[in-house]
């Protein structure tokens, strides 16, 4: 057996290379021995938990996409295998991957993230200029961010005036120093040049620097964004420094209050929220994420112990933001200050929230209070009971603030009543459509009658318009319309080499007793019967020896890649793991095995089990499921031979007589074929 898998395809040894130079590559940063670490400490259920909202089913974990918009799970995660497969996009992988795919993380980023959540100690060399000038561009601004970010700090504890002019404001603030550190609150020296000297003597390229918007760069000379102003970080999700807010505390009227980075590769506002790296477990294990308008709205709620808090950082929210918090949680509770004016500006964000199926509560503070002074100014007992009390449904909010301009003019009232059904539209979900229109109906004292009419009417001139605005993209791009496509028709070999592997990663190590069917003659009969001889082997052993029998050769590059590296583990490793096999894998090829593992998983996501379906378990019928695989194989190869064999008669010079003998030969093999398959799958 060594010999023949010595022998394996190029495109094996290719692959070997590939994930050895990928491993150099990574070794002149991360050592082996940290790697490994990472790989045997890091939980793939706990790393995509902190992204998305995941629920038990079964012996896996299910979730909403992190990488489309659904509303029915389709994300599936696997704690035993340590993998996780994405259905709805057809991504896959473990816990490494998962970082690289939704954080566009480098190899090296992801396990350094990972070594960081798990507290192991990174061996590592220091990175050199000439190797920061050599990181892509976008890396390249993520190391700026990050130096930037350590800089305001720095200058905000170890300098004079950072102690005296920015510490001394958050003090004032409220904030302890332990929020301030948590945070990474920062200040930029009220200075032209302060910050970009220092970078550019680090070694941080000028491009780069203008790139994240941190210096401003014009053709005679370059300075400071944030010159004299205390620094907010802003993180990913992740906890990546994407950019900045900063607020000025001089008394120029011409200087904007808040100033945030720019729009950059590695920044973009209405796919961020502040807070949520801190947030995120808080928010999905409280099932409810606070929505607030600033940074120190966020910050002074945190300290005072809410923490399932965010804030569209002081931009309109927008729907991408919304998806954001729906991976965590299904509610949310927006807060508002005092202001009336304030508020009906920021209804319309309700009305998006609505749009993606989410629960709404809304709670207003007194006049003249925010989040920020009212957390300040009370407990936690007493900030908590003052939310409860105090939050409302959407439509209990919507109607009390639009009543008070309107309850005495009757053209108003209609006009409040048509805005709140036109909320309403907004809701997917058909039974809560309903319920909010019967409580509609009693706070407004209308009937439920004219509000389902109303409801309908706007319903229609939505799908009219929906397919007006169709048409005339149509009409716009001169759309053809195309004949429609045939049905992709069913690869049975490529189905049939995929299962082999998906047997050989799940069961290659076990041992079975095969029971091979023989034919013989019955002594009283003399008729040929089936009789069955039983053998111990181990799953891989079997497959092999009879794809080795069979000289079967695996149609799809890939498969054929995969088989020999498995096999050739198997071999000489009796403690075989496919997730050890995953994790050594190039990137590349991760999606493809992780498919291949999870396909059967993403029936579970459709819960049988509560409607009492309960599918047959695989692990009880390995042999019979290796020896199906392998006869369907073997029938596929006999049909292919008698193809072959029925092309040949359409040449001028073919021999009748062998061609004939063969025909009958297969034919024979064929039918005992088919009754051997009959006795495996009726056992």
């Amino acid at each position: 057996m060594a010999d023949a898998i010595n022998k394996s395809e190029v495109t094996y040894q290719s692959l070997i290379e590939f994930i050895k130079f990928t491993l150099l590559i990574i070794l002149i940063v991360i050592s082996q021995n940290t790697i490994a670490q990472v790989f045997e400490t890091a939980r793939v259920e706990e790393v995509i938990g902190d992204f998305v909202q995941l629920k038990k089913s079964g012996s896996n974990f299910k979730g909403l996409s992190p990488f489309s918009e659904e509303r029915t799970p389709s994300f599936m995660v696997s704690p035993v295998k340590q993998i996780w497969k994405d259905f709805s996009t057809g991504k896959g992988g473990n816990a490494v991957t998962f970082l690289m795919e939704h954080e566009h993380f480098t190899y090296p980023e992801a396990i350094k993230y990972l070594a960081k959540k798990y507290n192991i100690e990174i061996e590592e060399t220091e990175r050199t200029n000439e190797e920061k000038e050599k990181a892509d561009t976008r890396e390249s601004l993520y190391l700026v961010s990050e130096y930037a970010n350590d800089y305001f700090q720095k200058i905000l504890h170890k300098t004079d005036k950072g102690r005296a002019i920015g510490l001394s404001y958050f003090k004032e603030r409220g904030f302890t120093e332990e929020t301030i550190k948590k945070f990474q609150l920062g200040y930029a020296l009220d200075e032209w040049q302060a910050f970009t000297d220092e970078a550019l003597k680090n070694g941080y390229k000028i491009e780069f620097l203008e790139g994240t918007g941190l210096t401003i760069v014009k053709p005679e000379k370059h300075f400071d964004r944030f010159k004299g102003r205390v620094m907010f970080p802003i993180h990913s999700m992740s906890g990546r420094v994407l950019g900045f807010g900063g607020r000025i505390l001089g008394n120029d009227k011409k200087a904007a209050k808040y100033l945030n980075s720019p729009e950059s590769e590695i920044y973009h506002k209405s796919k961020v929220l502040y807070g949520l790296y801190f947030a995120k477990q808080s928010i999905a294990k409280e099932d409810n994420c606070y929505l607030v308008e600033g940074y120190t709205d966020v910050i002074q709620f945190y300290q005072r112990g809410i923490t399932n808090v965010v804030s569209s950082s002081g931009t309109a929210l927008t729907s991408e933001q919304i998806r954001l918090i729906k991976r965590l949680t299904n509610n949310i509770t927006v807060l508002f200050d005092g202001d009336a004016a304030g508020m009906r500006a920021s209804i319309r964000g309700i009305d998006l929230i609505l749009e993606q199926g989410m629960n709404v509560r809304v709670c207003t503070f007194p006049d003249g209070e925010d989040p920020d002074s009212f957390s300040k100014n009370n407990t936690l007992q007493d900030v908590t009971d003052y939310l409860k009390e105090n939050s409302k449904d959407f439509i209990q909010f919507k109607a009390s603030l639009l009543f008070e301009d309107s309850k005495n003019d009757p053209i108003k009232k209609a006009e409040t009543i048509r805005d709140i059904v036109n909320s309403i539209a907004k809701i997917p979900d058909q039974i809560k459509k309903e319920v909010y229109i019967q409580e509609c109906a009693r706070i407004m004292d209308i009937s439920e009658s004219v509000l389902f009419s109303t409801l309908a009417q706007i319903n229609k001139k939505a799908n009219s318009d929906a397919n007006k605005k169709f048409g005339q993209e149509q009409k716009a791009f001169n759309v053809i319309k195309a004949e429609p496509k045939p049905l992709k028709k069913v690869d049975i070999q490529y189905e049939l080499e995929k299962k082999i592997i998906e047997i050989l990663l799940l069961y290659g190590n076990k041992t079975e007793k095969f029971e091979d069917l023989v034919l013989k003659e019955d002594e009283v009969t003399g008729d040929l019967v089936l009789e069955p001889v039983v053998q111990e082997a181990r799953v891989f052993e079997k497959v092999y020896l009879d794809l080795q029998e069979d000289e079967m050769q695996f149609s799809d590059e890939r498969f054929k890649t995969l088989y020999y590296s498995i096999v050739d583990q198997l071999s000489q490793n009796e403690n075989f793991s496919a997730t050890d096999f995953i994790n050594n894998l190039n990137p590349e090829m991760a999606p493809l095995v992780t498919s291949i593992i999870m396909d059967n998983e993403k029936y579970s996501l459709d819960d049988w089990a509560r409607n009492n379906i309960i599918p047959k378990e695989k692990e009880h019928t390995i042999a019979q499921l290796v020896s199906q695989t392998i006869l369907h194989l073997r029938g596929l190869l006999i049909e292919q031979k008698l193809k072959d064999l029925s092309d040949e008669t359409l040449k001028e010079d073919y021999d009748y007589k062998e061609i004939l003998e063969n025909s009958q030969e297969y034919n024979k093999l064929k039918v005992l074929l088919a009754r051997k398959l009959g006795r495996v799958v009726n056992h």
